[in-house]
């Protein structure tokens, strides 16, 4: 039965397995934490 399902079912079935959300709300909510973070301490070393 899997071999009929599409790419993108597929795909979707994998993240729910993984627990992705599908929540837009909360995406944007994350969205918005990351882009507001400035660089800290935990920045990557220069090499």
């Amino acid at each position: 039965m899997d071999d009929k399902k599409s790419q993108s079912d597929k795909f979707k079935e994998a993240a729910r397995e993984i627990g992705a959300d599908e929540d837009e709300a909360r995406w944007n909510d994350r969205l918005r934490k990351v882009a507001k973070a400035k660089p800290g301490d935990n920045s990557p070393p220069e090499s």
